[in-house]
């Protein structure tokens, strides 16, 4: 049997609860729905950072944020460090990586991971920018709307996708490796009609509202800070009408992408993967997009989807697994060997048997230290007021980390109150139960947890041991100078 191919279709932003196949009956999309019922959906993934480069790095890696510093979105992975598709690479794979966003690895290290990167047709235009007045609440909330014209807009997306079926044309000789990761539905909210003219506002399940006391001391300074406080319930729905064509135009280029991967005729022997590198607000608690410390299930949980030789059809996964444990699932099911110490979890034995538990519980994280102003974001334009807002308020950012358990999720926030909620009486994560006096065993049990999972994860260590008195040349270093 021929060692099996890799697809991963990677979307930015997108929500779990925005997909048919997990739950949604208003979202339009058949084609993620279609790859569910071909494998397997994990509802019960998360990712370990809320932040683009972060997140996409745990992926690559099997590290958590705070093993080796790649908290930010400018410390990315090096030359000397792991990756995914090194491993693949060097273990016989053919692998390409359709546009290449800059997000994740640092110079040079593209062109040691891959055979092929960027685009066989490049984007014409990205956005068409803002379309409101500076400072009004649209504009805030990076609502865009409508793209002009009725013809799809050869942007960055529709470049990688025409990109990955280009080089699946050419019918790569396996094994191989392909790896397109999509910019939509990540905001600006703007689409083209064609799939706005899917949805209606009255048709769209309604949004967390904002709560009260309980929640962190950012919800309600980003929302004073960027005035979607000053959003009305038709704006918001709008902007979520927006959000949802954009995740149905994503649907559609992947399901362009899967009928060339079928053309292939290699389409048996491939493992396609479908997951996202963090959510979205998209009103939830009246905020949009995300937040280097937020913490909450809008954001965090991941839509995994896994689907190839082996995996029964349309199961579903419950155990708990997070973003670093799909590296050394990859690497398992490609037969080659990891030589990093790292913190993921194979999920091999979960695609064989659904019902295997890999973790009892997922851990995520995010924010800096205050005294860590220099790798805050730094954003003009629209993105303006909520960088300015990270740095006049530095923490509202404050270092934070999640533990989820089957039914609770505790967060223990650095310079602010920490959070307990039980998810089978508040799904959505609303009542804050922290302060409660019979919770405190539990309370002092995950945080006793939380602080385990710290230290056991705190950095990582070579395989191969350095010599214990390494011999120093002896040389003009060496020479004293009066």
């Amino acid at each position: 049997m021929p060692r099996p191919n890799i697809l991963m279709v990677m979307p930015d932003q997108q929500r779990a609860d925005c997909i048919g196949a997990f739950g949604n009956p208003s979202i339009l999309t058949p084609n993620i729905d279609a790859l569910a019922e071909r494998g397997m959906t994990f509802t019960n993934a998360y990712v370990n950072h809320p932040v683009c480069s972060p997140s996409r790095v745990n992926f690559m890696t099997g590290w958590y944020p705070h093993t080796r510093g790649h908290r930010t979105l400018t410390h990315l992975i090096q030359p000397h460090e792991p990756n995914l598709l090194r491993y693949l690479k060097d273990g016989g794979y053919q692998v390409a990586w359709a546009g290449a966003r800059g997000d994740v690895f640092a110079p040079g290290v593209t062109e040691l991971s891959t055979h092929f990167s960027g685009f066989t047709t490049p984007p014409k235009k990205m956005g068409m920018g803002p379309q409101h007045p500076v400072g009004s609440p649209l504009y805030d909330a990076f609502y865009h709307g409508l793209r002009p014209g009725e013809e799809t807009w050869l942007d960055f997306d529709e470049a990688c996708t025409r990109t990955a079926i280009d080089w699946l044309s050419q019918k790569p000789k396996g094994p191989w490796c392909l790896w397109a990761p999509l910019i939509f539905p990540h905001l600006p909210f703007e689409v083209e009609r064609q799939w706005y003219d899917l949805y209606s506002p009255g048709d769209l399940p309604k949004r967390i509202e904002a709560p009260g006391a309980g929640k962190p001391q950012f919800h309600h300074a980003v929302r004073k800070k960027l005035g979607t406080d000053r959003l009305t319930e038709d704006d918001w729905q709008e902007i979520r009408r927006v959000y949802y064509a954009m995740i149905s135009r994503v649907d559609h280029q992947l399901g362009r992408i899967l009928e060339a991967l079928q053309r292939t005729g290699e389409a048996d022997n491939t493992f396609v993967l479908y997951f996202t590198d963090h959510g979205e607000y998209a009103g939830d608690f009246g905020l949009v997009e995300k937040w280097p410390s937020g913490l909450d299930r809008s954001l965090l949980q991941n839509p995994l989807i896994i689907a190839g030789p082996g995996v029964k059809p349309n199961t579903t996964a419950t155990t708990f697994t997070e973003m670093v444990d799909l590296m050394p699932t990859l690497l398992d099911l490609a037969d080659v060997k990891v030589t990093h110490t790292h913190f993921g979890r194979s999920l091999v034995n979960v695609l064989s048997d659904p019902k295997t538990s890999i973790r009892e519980a997922a851990f995520s994280e995010g924010g800096f230290a205050t005294d860590e102003l220099n790798l805050l974001e730094a954003a003009k334009g629209e993105y303006a007021n909520k960088a300015n807002l990270q740095h006049e308020q530095p923490s509202l950012v404050g270092r934070a980390i999640a533990m989820r358990t089957k039914q609770y999720t505790y967060i223990y926030r650095l310079y602010e109150s920490d959070e307990l909620y039980d998810r089978s009486d508040d799904p959505n994560e609303t009542k804050n139960l922290i302060g409660q006096s019979d919770h405190k065993e539990l309370i002092s049990d995950l945080k006793s947890q939380v602080l385990e999972w710290l230290f056991s994860t705190a950095d990582v260590i070579p395989w191969k041991a350095d010599p214990r008195f390494p011999k120093v040349p002896q040389g003009s270093h060496d020479t004293f100078a009066p």
